[in-house]
């Protein structure tokens, strides 16, 4: 009979704590629930760090592209067809950033949220003035886009325009946190003006200085800080450098006091060091999204400020050589 009680006794306090345990687990649960985060994903790392940042933890960010790979290029992942699929709000750059690799993604995850003109697909090249827009396409001249450059990223102006869009999509997709995310844009925007003071402080002393790049993504940050970055070691956009073109390249450099060339992660640094080591240039590693070099990890601002100041400090170092 005592075995019995005991045995009992036992059932009742197992059967207790499962119950303790529920209540426990469902407690946890209901900010997430009461709260309805969106879940966002990004196709590249910029706009996935501002969609952070306006979101707050409202929101839930992934990030397709890594931040060291080429956005035209990123290996469609049939993991990324499942994160689609679950996704409120997809973000992409547009202008033919991802063309190659995004629409059958969205064709395989059947999220009506995300089709085109829907309020859950945002395309950040919407509103901002693009350059670079081609009269023609002549697909002889390389890697060309009909919409303009896409890279218009790197002008930190063009990241408050994005910023704004992404506040406008989260505010009509969850009115009830509207104040909210409108409260973090004009954190964000604040920051953002009050750097740009700094940034241009710096670029002063540069103004019309040129600057090699590996490939033609940087004509936004050039126009907004007043450098020339019009000198290429590719011959044409897309195409490997060649021999010749890198012997122009280094003649135009010697002739015209170009010390500075910037090289991205994917990009064949190989290349760019040779060259720098029959010029005298000194080079700069850059990167388009946070997270793509060392310093740039803490998101959009912090990567526009890692290449405000590298690129700065090394125009300064070789006009003093």
């Amino acid at each position: 009979m005592q075995h019995t009680s005991s045995k009992k006794t036992k059932y009742i306090l197992e059967g207790n704590i499962m119950k303790l345990l529920t209540i426990i687990f469902i407690a946890a649960l209901l900010p997430v629930i009461s709260r309805g985060e969106l879940n966002i994903v990004a196709t590249t790392p910029e706009y996935g760090a501002i969609a952070a940042e306006i979101g707050g933890d409202h929101v839930q960010v992934t990030t397709l592209a890594k931040p060291t790979e080429d956005s035209h290029f990123v290996d469609a992942k049939p993991s990324f067809i499942a994160k689609l699929h679950r996704a409120d709000v997809i973000i992409e750059g547009g202008a033919e950033l991802e063309t190659g690799w995004l629409p059958s993604l969205l064709e395989g995850a059947r999220n009506p949220k995300l089709d085109t003109g829907k309020p859950g697909h945002v395309i950040c090249a919407e509103g901002i003035s693009l350059l670079d827009i081609p009269a023609s396409l002549d697909r002889s001249k390389g890697d060309i886009h009909a919409a303009g450059n896409p890279h218009f990223m790197t002008d930190p102006v063009n990241g408050k325009i994005v910023a704004e869009h992404i506040c406008r999509t989260f505010c009509e997709l969850d009115s009830k946190s509207a104040d909210f995310y409108r409260e973090n844009l004009a954190k964000f925007n604040k920051r953002i003006d009050s750097k740009l003071i700094e940034w241009q402080k710096l670029f002063e002393q540069h103004k019309g200085k040129r600057i090699v790049a590996y490939h033609n993504s940087w004509p936004y940050f050039a126009q907004r800080f007043g450098v020339r970055i019009d000198l290429f070691l590719e011959p044409k956009p897309g195409i490997p450098p060649t021999p010749a073109n890198l012997a122009s390249v280094q003649s135009g450099m010697k002739t015209q006091g170009v010390r500075v060339i910037i090289v991205e992660p994917y990009q064949n640094r190989k290349t760019a060091e040779n060259v720098a080591q029959a010029t005298g240039a000194a080079i700069v590693d850059v990167a388009q999204y946070p997270g793509g070099v060392k310093g740039t990890e803490g998101g959009y601002i912090e990567l526009i400020d890692y290449l405000v100041k590298s690129i700065a400090k090394a125009l300064s170092e070789k006009a003093d050589k």
